[in-house]
């Protein structure tokens, strides 16, 4: 055997490979990476342990960690998850299949992903829903290409500019080595700006654009008119959505939007440093053939009711050039994650959720504006989530609530503060928070 006992290839594999591709050594293979760039130390790897001493190892790890009370939204938000999800979402049932492409063998899988596929369509009130898109961004990045799958012969997509800022970058991140046209809608008090829409189709060859439900301000946008002008234009309309808002603000099926994307951590996904978590696509029946990723169906079998892939259309599958997205991921525990979590709250829990959040953050926003450091910005509804103008130094107020255990007031572009209430935060904290906030000086 090898130097190392658990890796898979012994020294006269390593001497045989070596000798087959005209190598004298692994040193000469990686002759060309800069010798600057080679590690030349030891490894910071401790000698074997216990299990009590790995689980004490990472105890301490975790000790290390800052836990703060997250007042701040901006795409990822700190909800309430069920303790019982972890525990469903273990068992044997659902580990059946990374990838279910043997329909024999993994059921459960594709029974949860035609569940789930069935809670977004639910959401979104659109008529069909795929799986397997990585995370939100990623999601309207793939909408670039099937808006200009859609209508062939235009080239232009336009961008709300009250979609969140990472949004925005990832779009044009995937957009620049595709060779598509981005182009930006203006906003108009806080809000995407009808007129401005109106003008850019005006401009011509507008394949589509993409639209927030609630923006990057926290404000639920308004879109009267727009699905009308941008359909006479011959144009698709995508709407970027928080699916826990979705229970109590108009869906995109409400505005005559044809295609629903955006990400399901809201749906009860822990903000977990930042991921993983699962990006969603739906859109109206007319479209279907040129959605990405998967589509789970039911059908039956000779002991009735089964589930299979219906409709998978990535390059794995056919022709690279023909796919319909070469940047789709497996996230299927992650949709069972949304699955289980939207089953257990139903459409009246969903509805608390959004109260509560309502409820808390109009009080925030109504404490904060009388402690006399901050000056509103928009006169435009929020659910969750909204910004304030700081009257004092941004850094001595983050520095303030840091130190009293919350992350808030995150600044945005134009300089002014983001706050975000869910319904993990009661009075109580939010008291705390604004006591904080005065103390803070010039």
């Amino acid at each position: 055997m090898g130097t190392f006992a658990y890796f898979p290839h012994t020294d006269e594999d390593i001497r045989l490979m070596l000798e087959r591709i005209g190598a004298g050594s692994l040193d000469e293979l990686y002759g060309d990476v800069p010798r600057d760039f080679v590690f030349k130390g030891e490894y910071n790897l401790p000698e074997a342990m216990s299990e009590q001493q790995v689980r004490d190892f990472f105890s301490a790890l975790e000790a290390k960690n800052t836990k703060l009370k997250v007042f701040v939204g901006a795409g990822a938000y700190d909800h309430y998850t069920p303790s019982v999800i972890p525990y469903i979402t273990s068992r044997s049932e659902f580990l059946t299949a990374y990838t279910p492409y043997q329909a024999e063998i993994s059921q459960g899988t594709l029974r949860y992903i035609f569940e789930y596929q069935s809670v977004i369509c639910s959401l979104t009130g659109m008529d069909v829903s795929n799986a397997s898109m990585y995370d939100g961004p990623t999601a309207a990045a793939e909408a670039v290409r099937m808006i200009l799958a859609c209508t062939k012969k235009k080239t232009r997509v336009l961008l709300s500019k009250g979609l969140l800022p990472n949004v925005q970058k990832v779009v044009e991140t995937y957009s620049k080595f595709h060779g598509d046209q981005i182009d930006y809608i203006d906003l108009e008090g806080g809000l995407t700006s009808l007129e401005s829409l109106k003008k850019e189709l005006a401009a011509g060859d507008v394949a589509g654009i993409i639209v927030p439900a609630v923006n990057r301000y926290g404000i639920i946008e308004d879109y009267s008119g727009f699905a009308d002008a941008v359909h006479e234009a011959g144009g698709v309309v995508v709407e970027y959505c928080d699916p826990s808002a979705l229970a109590v603000i108009k869906t995109p099926a409400d505005w005559g939007f044809d295609i629903a994307v955006g990400d399901g951590q809201p749906l009860g996904i822990p903000l977990c440093f930042g991921g993983p978590y699962v990006g969603f696509m739906a859109c109206r029946k007319d479209y279907v053939r040129k959605m990405p990723g998967r589509i789970v169906g039911q059908t039956t079998d000779s002991e009735g009711r089964c589930f299979v892939l219906t409709l998978q259309a990535r390059e794995q599958h056919i022709r690279r050039e023909k796919a319909t997205s070469n940047i789709c991921s497996n996230e299927s525990l992650m949709a069972l994650f949304v699955t289980v979590y939207a089953s257990l709250m139903g459409a009246e829990g969903l509805k608390k959720v959004n109260c509560l959040s309502f409820s808390g953050a109009h009080y925030l926003y109504e404490e904060l504006l009388k402690t006399g450091k901050f000056a509103p910005v928009f006169d435009a509804p929020f659910l969750k989530e909204f910004v304030l103008k700081p009257l004092v130094p941004v850094e001595k107020l983050q520095k303030k609530l840091l130190e009293g255990g919350y992350f808030a007031a995150l600044q945005t572009e134009e300089g002014y503060v983001s706050f975000c209430v869910t319904e993990k935060h009661g009075k109580e904290e939010i008291d705390a928070l604004v006591e904080l906030v005065k103390e803070v000086e010039q």
